[in-house]
């Protein structure tokens, strides 16, 4: 009986040993099946989004086209209108613009008017502006006789005064006439008030007069401005008083612009 159960117990104790044994095996993990004889890949990638279309400037579709200007850094409304003999009144009006102060560089503006382009010798010519000047045919030299006296407008002197500082095409766009503040300042032709104020950098208070479609005169630096804008002024009408605004002394600042290019109004002044 004792015997039995020492063969029990052993018999047991055999049997825990091997199961023991068998469980601490390290399990194999079993082995991929491979039917396609290659291995598998990833799906191909969709298509890449395209690249949002930039969209176009107003006005693009007339770049580098006569009559046209193209919006570059620092311009304003004013400036181009000067530059090309214009109003900004006008610019806005040929343009459909809403704000006078809301243009992009690399938009593309009218500056002159509708059905219009600027003529000579019966030859269409670029109107004066950097966009496209390169391309365009070159304007033929200023009359002699304009050159000379500025027959095609009498001018006058806007002003009394000694002349402190003469034209130069880079460094000083018309004539510096010295003066006391308050002293008058007269229109040198009969014209149209085009701009009237002091947003353009460099000019102070500034009164702009259109004379006909070639003619513009510009009068910088006031203490005080007599006409505005749109008002008609007839030839030694008093429109401003000298000042030193915008500058660094009294003085008066007057530019002639023919097709809103600068040239030397002592050309186009009678003698003194």
């Amino acid at each position: 009986m004792i015997f039995s159960d020492v063969s029990r117990w052993g018999w047991l104790a055999l049997t825990a040993a091997v199961l023991v044994g068998c469980s601490s095996t390290p399990r194999q993990p079993a082995p991929v099946e491979n039917r396609g004889g290659t291995a598998r890949t990833a799906p191909p990638a969709g298509p890449a989004l395209a690249a949002p279309v930039a969209k176009p400037m107003p006005g693009a579709e007339n770049m580098g086209k006569p009559g046209y200007y193209t919006v570059t850094k620092g311009d304003t409304l004013t400036r181009i209108a000067l530059d090309n003999g214009q109003s900004w009144r006008d610019l806005m009006a040929w343009n459909g613009l809403e704000n006078a102060n809301l243009i992009e560089v690399g938009q593309v503006l009218r500056v002159v008017p509708p059905d219009s382009l600027p003529q000579a010798n019966g030859v269409v010519v670029q109107a004066i502006g950097p966009s496209a000047e390169a391309a365009a045919p070159v304007r033929p030299a200023l009359p002699a006789a304009a050159a000379a006296g500025g027959s095609e407008i009498a001018f006058i002197w806007p002003t009394n005064g000694r002349l402190i500082s003469g034209f130069d095409e880079v460094k000083n766009k018309g004539l510096d006439i010295a003066g006391q503040a308050g002293d008058p300042v007269v229109a040198a032709a009969d014209g149209q008030v085009v701009y009237a104020g002091s947003e353009l950098r460099g000019y102070g208070n500034l009164i702009i007069l259109k004379h006909n479609n070639t003619y513009l005169t510009a009068y910088a630096h006031n203490r005080a401005l007599m006409v505005k804008e749109d008002q008609k002024v007839s030839k030694g009408q008093k429109i401003a008083e000298m000042g030193n605004t915008d500058a660094d002394r009294v003085k008066l600042h007057f530019e002639v612009r023919r097709q809103g290019k600068p040239v030397d109004p002592a050309k186009y002044l009678p003698a003194r």
